[in-house]
């Protein structure tokens, strides 16, 4: 046995350039989110859009003029728009694919546009890309082997993340601008809002018996509205309140009679309601916190018989959705480990959550993307 210890089977011929491909691949593959970030910030998704990228193709040289970009470095951006057509963020008209279009990807990153149809809305995600891609959320992954190092803290304290780690502050709280940097705490807040805004329309379109006969909602978590307004667009007889921290609800729009807003606590009272809505709340907590909140959560519905429910709109692990999809939501898992107490969740770990709070029954009502929306019964 110590032997076979000391020796390892050779790879083909085949399997080790191929191995050594998957290599380049996998370490560098921090150089496309850092492409991503960089045409972000130059803004190369706006100016496409403005150069008629939606119907012509923008050429190269009327995309260095349109950034104001020196002449010199049109090689390199050249280069950089390769990689990212080739990743799928743009697409390229021409042999030497010096001509750009945009694809659904990098229409969600063009600013200062509103959505072409009445049906849908444009949810800007350049502050989520700008937060993901940060010097602090880097710094985080950098320093994963020596958290993984450290034992936990004895029960029942939590394990602090390796954000709190490297910074001294968990994310998004209260705490997080003093001992971090204002500027990247109200960024990282934006990011949030846009990250939880984006697709509510499409389970709204999807979902439309969710909603039929919920006479009152809670948006928990609801941040600044957008959600519990798109509902009371689309439902104008759901009565709608959004709670959220105070520091939250001191930045929402002045109550116009359409929300409440309501500042307060998840973890200690949700405001009654005919049913609870929590939308990509509960993978940014552990699993005993989750259990907590879901127990505020029936507190505050009916019962069953009287139409109460928790819907649970959140990312469900799914192998089935195919390679790129699982990839996806598991990078997301990796994103809740490195920089917050929570994960992702298969379907028997979010049936466990549901049961340990409390609740009799649940149903999978529709699979979005990497989300499913769950109704949850008292």
């Amino acid at each position: 046995m110590a032997g076979q210890a000391n020796t390892i089977q050779v790879p083909t011929d085949a399997e080790l350039l191929q191995a050594q491909a998957d290599l380049w691949r996998h370490s560098f593959s921090y150089l496309t989110a850092m492409a991503l970030r960089c045409a972000v910030k130059l803004g190369i998704p706006t100016a496409i859009h403005r150069l008629g990228g939606e119907e012509a193709a923008a050429s190269l040289p009327n995309l260095m003029a349109a950034l104001s970009l020196p002449a010199s470095k049109q090689p390199f951006v050249r280069r950089l728009m390769r990689l990212l057509v080739a990743v799928g963020v743009f697409a390229a008209d021409g042999v030497a694919d010096e001509r750009y279009r945009l694809t659904p990807l990098s229409r969600i990153l063009v600013d200062g546009v509103a959505a072409a149809d009445d049906h849908h809305h444009h949810v800007l995600q350049t502050p989520f890309v700008l937060t993901a891609t940060s010097r602090q959320y880097v710094e985080a992954a950098l320093g994963l082997d020596e958290w993984l190092r450290k034992d936990a803290p004895p029960a029942p304290a939590p394990v602090p993340s390796p954000f709190e780690d490297a910074h001294g502050a968990p994310l998004f709280d209260e705490a997080t601008a003093a001992a971090i940097d204002p500027e990247f705490a109200a960024a990282a807040d934006d990011a949030l809002a846009a990250h939880d805004s984006l697709g509510i329309g499409a389970v709204l379109r999807e979902c439309g018996d969710l909603l039929r006969g919920v006479a009152s909602l809670t948006d928990c978590a609801g941040g600044d509205g957008a959600t519990a307004r798109a509902i009371a667009a689309a439902f104008p007889h759901i009565k709608c309140t959004v709670l959220d921290l105070p520091k939250v609800i001191d930045k929402a729009p002045v109550d116009d009679g359409v929300v409440n807003y309501v500042a307060g606590d998840l973890f200690h009272a949700v405001p009654p309601a005919h049913a609870v809505l929590l939308k990509l709340v509960l993978h940014f907590w552990s699993d005993d916190d989750c259990v907590k909140i879901l127990s505020q959560c029936k507190k505050a519905i009916p019962s069953r018989k009287e139409g109460g429910k928790v819907i649970v709109i959140d990312i469900l692990i799914e192998p089935s959705l195919g390679p790129a999809m699982l990839e996806a939501q598991l990078l997301m898992d990796m994103a809740m480990m490195v920089n917050t107490r929570g994960r992702q969740r298969d379907e028997s770990e979010w049936r466990d959550l549901f049961f340990r709070a409390g609740f009799s029954d649940y149903k999978i009502a529709k699979k979005l993307g990497a989300r499913a929306v769950f109704e949850v019964y008292p």
